[in-house]
């Protein structure tokens, strides 16, 4: 490595726990609870991350002598599975052309299509120069492997910067839901326009005239058998899309366990069994909705668990956003506003580069023009396009 960072040696890990979580932990450069070694650490223990489902840790750090000042969660991928930033299209065409797309490296938390800081440097006047050493090590790597490409999803603003013009910017909308200090459901209602205050409230009556008691409850304080039906409505969701349940019943129990109040679960109740179910993380800041699972079929139940039982939660505890998941334009008429996410892609063929640098060109204007149709069409009774995380 070369420039303000030649006495940084770069180490490869091929498991989270040969970095001690203290070391980890202390480069966050916020609470997001995906990026903390308990969370990630769990992960792998459980058997979430293998090998023959197309994940290998390669987890990088950067070392002053013995002392850990950098890090990034890194993947050596064998498939596009569990990213939400979907490359089949590139991968097809360069195997098309008789190239080799996986393995490719990895920059994200898997499974999980939440924004937050991917080059871990602390938060001080050296943080920038080390995130750019830490993309410089992550080029290395690719070059030394000779792998097609490296990723660097759902990015935070302040990553942003570390990644110079021979990467590939992406762009794509999430919904998120912003707090305006408002004092209780009713007074988020009161934003809306009428016709959307009006349908949110016609939902909800239609759980709470069902015969299930809705809970919010802390996953800390569920009991094993109960993680466990929890589990089993996860993964009977997945199984009737005919998706792929990738987290392990031993990866739920791990949450309560070592994340304790940072996941939350709304909760349905057929008398004393759970039937139906929303989890959620959240940081000091935001509350990230993940999962949802249901035995029964009642209207409304799943835009009370996993929107309006959130939003109630955020206002209670002053939390300032509420991310519940990937795509979706059905939140929209909830008070999810479109945000934009961003992704970095290092191609290492230039000619490979250039063709897809061309096909993003044409795909950021979509998306921008895609968020600025939905805008139009904002919930709220008065503009809140301009306003910050819109």
């Amino acid at each position: 490595m070369s420039g303000p960072a030649t006495a940084l040696q770069a180490r490869f890990h091929a498991r989270i726990d040969e970095i001690p979580a203290a070391d980890w932990d202390a480069l966050r450069p916020d609470g997001n609870p995906f990026l903390s070694h308990a969370f990630l650490h769990a992960l792998e223990r459980t058997g979430c991350i293998r090998e023959d489902w197309g994940w290998a840790p390669h987890h990088l750090g950067l070392y002053d002598g013995d002392r850990l000042v950098a890090v990034a969660p890194l993947y050596l991928k064998g498939n596009s599975h569990g990213e939400f930033v979907f490359d089949w299209s590139w991968a097809s065409a360069w195997e098309r052309a008789g190239g080799e797309y996986y393995p490719k490296l990895l920059n994200a938390v898997p499974y999980s299509p939440v924004s937050g800081a991917r080059l871990l440097a602390g938060s001080d006047a050296r943080s920038p120069t080390l995130r750019r050493a830490l993309v410089t090590a992550m080029r290395g790597e690719v070059d030394r492997l000779g792998l097609s490409s490296l990723h660097a999803n759902f990015l935070a603003a302040d990553d942003l910067p570390a990644f110079d013009n021979t990467w590939l910017a992406r762009t794509d909308v999430q919904f998120h839901w912003h707090n305006h200090g408002y004092a209780d459901f009713d007074a988020f209602l009161a934003s809306l326009n009428h016709k959307k205050r009006k349908n949110i409230r016609q939902e909800r009556a239609q759980v709470a005239r069902s015969d299930l008691r809705i809970e919010r409850r802390s996953g800390a304080g569920l009991s094993p058998d109960e993680w466990r039906h929890v589990h089993a409505l996860y993964e009977a969701t997945f199984d009737a899309k005919g998706n792929h349940a990738a987290l392990t019943r031993a990866f739920f129990l791990a949450l309560g366990q070592t994340l304790g109040d940072a996941v939350q679960l709304a909760l349905a109740y057929d008398a004393e069994r759970i039937v139906a179910m929303a989890l959620l993380i959240q940081s000091q800041s935001t509350l990230y909705g993940r999962y949802w699972g249901s035995a029964v079929d009642v209207p409304g139940l799943h835009f009370e668990l996993c929107y309006y039982q959130g939003i109630e939660h955020a206002i209670a505890r002053g939390l300032t956003c509420f991310e519940p998941g990937a795509q979706g334009e059905h939140k929209l008429a909830r008070g999810f506003l479109p945000t934009f996410t961003h992704s970095r892609h290092y191609l290492a063929h230039p000619q490979f580069r250039r063709a897809v640098h061309d096909a993003l060109v044409h795909e950021t204007a979509s998306v921008r023009a895609y968020a600025e149709e939905l805008r139009a069409h904002s919930p709220y009774a008065r503009d809140r396009a301009a306003e910050p995380g819109a």
